[in-house]
């Protein structure tokens, strides 16, 4: 399992804010060829939500914990039916995280002052 710091996990939540789940586990469960899929998903997009159809917590705990173990993959948040999960691409650097969206205004806005006259 990956492991983030709780300033990247912040700016992974608000990147998976707008994104729609890619996969879902239905009453069949974790299989392999989930597995498969959401690893494929996470080659694709790196930061990905998964919807689990189960009502139990504990079980879709489990399943977040079985796939970020099996896939070495980061947990970045479990809200209701939804599981968030990042992976860093094949190219990318290890525990790189882009900037999240406070971070970017804060730096355009010392840039706009610095300039302005």
């Amino acid at each position: 399992m990956l492991d983030i710091t709780a300033e990247q996990r912040r700016a992974l939540r608000s990147r998976a804010h707008a994104l729609n789940p890619v996969v879902a586990i239905s009453q069949n469960g974790l299989s392999e060829a989930v597995l498969q899929e959401i690893s494929t998903s996470l080659v694709s997009h790196e930061l990905i939500k998964i919807r689990v159809f189960n009502n139990d917590r504990e079980v879709r705990e489990q399943y977040l914990a079985t796939i970020c173990e099996k896939l070495g993959a980061a947990p970045v948040q479990h809200i209701g039916k939804l599981l968030v999960i990042w992976r860093p691409g094949p190219d990318a650097k290890p525990a790189t995280v882009r900037r999240g969206r406070t971070e970017a205004r804060r730096s355009k806005r010392s840039f706009q002052g610095a300039t302005r006259n």
